[in-house]
């Protein structure tokens, strides 16, 4: 009963939005327009999903403790103060219809929750990305343009040498192609959660390479605050979340949301016994959880 209400609630609250009475100050690009930007300017991404929500709420997630000083600077980022780092999200302020029923039901209710936070800290003066570019596959119910997307966010390292920056248990790329059009891949390996502990250690590991890296990050919240600090000392960054993990299931052709295998997977002893040489030859850094 109580997850009904919620829903005739969400429900309501959208169609409010829908029918105007409600009004949407925010606007977002489309996911074609926000992979072209990406793969036509030198620009830097940062990106927000429902979990960075949550936690400027004060709310903790999966893989990060929230803070108050976490979520201030949450805060301050959503607000899109710089020209060249882009801030992106979800772009359900004009409606869901092009997603799947699950994923219609789930952003109805965090709009519902969660309406008050964009109202408060988002800029109507901007033009915000679409936080899809990352999540390209699952949400949407039709599949087709999917192909496109893909091909073209690879566009975006073509020909770089690229950093990435990731959880132990993430292995951006390991096991398809997604880098496949990259010069180079090097990788910083960083603790699987609450990896804000760490910050300045991983900082530092990335601040020692040249300015003509391109930094791909996909470490959580921590990556945030990363790409600030790494675009504002003039390196290009691109906050890819679980980019990887999407198209994953995409090659699959899945229908929900599996579970992969390499995620089960830490330390450089399981990685060797797993037979991923490659990545480990990839990997210079790694950066331990700190007590």
């Amino acid at each position: 009963m109580k997850d009904k209400i919620k829903e005739v609630l969400a429900n309501a609250v959208y169609w409010m939005y829908q029918k105007g009475i409600l009004k949407n100050h925010i606007k977002v690009q489309t996911v074609d327009e926000t992979i072209e930007e990406l793969v036509r300017t030198d620009k830097s991404l940062v990106r927000f999903g429902d979990g960075e929500i949550v936690v400027i709420k004060g709310g903790n997630i999966k893989l990060q403790q929230a803070s108050a000083e976490i979520s201030e600077g949450l805060k301050r980022i959503i607000a899109y103060p710089y020209d060249g780092l882009m801030v992106s999200l979800q772009g359900i302020f004009d409606g869901v219809e092009d997603y799947q029923e699950q994923s219609r039901r789930f952003w109805k209710e965090h709009l519902f929750f969660c309406r008050r936070i964009y109202r408060k800290y988002c800029n109507p003066e901007r033009v915000y990305a679409n936080t899809s570019f990352s999540r390209f596959y699952y949400v949407f119910e039709d599949k087709e343009p999917c192909r496109g997307w893909i091909e073209r966010i690879k566009k975006i390292w073509e020909g770089k040498d690229i950093v990435v920056v990731e959880g132990a248990k993430t292995h951006n790329g390991v096991g398809n192609d997604l880098f496949s059009y990259a010069k180079s891949v090097e990788r910083i390996i960083c603790p699987p959660s609450n990896a804000m502990q760490a910050f300045d250690s991983i900082l530092q590991a990335c601040a020692s390479y040249p300015k003509d890296r391109l930094f791909l990050l996909s470490v959580g919240v921590t990556a945030k605050f990363l790409a600030e600090e790494l675009f504002l000392k003039g390196y290009r960054v691109i906050d890819i979340g679980n980019l990887d993990m999407e198209y994953e299931w995409y090659l699959q052709k899945s229908g929900r949301k599996t579970p992969l295998e390499k995620h089960g997977i830490e330390g450089e002893e399981a990685d060797r016994a797993a037979g991923y040489t490659e990545y480990l030859a990839q990997v210079k850094t790694r950066i331990l959880a700190e007590r």
